[in-house]
């Protein structure tokens, strides 16, 4: 999962997923394309909106995307198509290329749809972005039990 700086919408994303598959088969991470906030605990709006919904993504700390998460995830997925742009920058084949996707694609297909970031905006852009990550992530997760049950 990966958005600009890995504290509002990737962690999000990632405690989701996390929450939706069994973790004895699948690891689940979340880095930013930018280095703003490496070592720092999610925004606190998106430590709130995860615990409304049970879930705790306190333990998390941001990090920086790297080439080195193509050889090391199956699965990349970019939260806007900005981040989409440079996350495929650092890729060094097409293999690497092919394991990135828009995020909200499963839940609109080919759209390439952008999850809003919601850093800058209202309480209830955390809100709105949760449930757009919740209903994705468990379309998501469906497709991963089937592909690897």
């Amino acid at each position: 999962m990966v958005c600009l700086g890995n504290i509002c919408r990737s962690p999000l994303a990632e405690g989701l997923l996390s929450a939706k598959l069994p973790n004895d088969k699948f690891i689940i991470d979340s880095a930013g394309t930018g280095a703003y906030h490496v070592g720092k605990q999610p925004d606190q709006r998106s430590i709130q909106v995860a615990k409304k919904h049970g879930i705790d993504i306190t333990s998390q700390k941001a990090r920086q995307f790297t080439s080195r998460d193509f050889e090391n995830f199956d699965y990349i997925f970019a939260m806007d198509n900005s981040n989409y742009d440079n996350i495929l920058d650092l890729a060094k084949n097409e293999a690497h290329k092919a394991k990135v996707d828009m995020i909200l694609n499963h839940l609109f297909p080919g759209e390439n749809v952008d999850v809003p970031d919601p850093y800058y905006g209202l309480q209830n852009g955390f809100d709105m972005v949760f449930e757009m990550l919740d209903e994705t992530c468990s379309i998501l997760a469906k497709k991963l039990i089937e592909k690897h049950p």
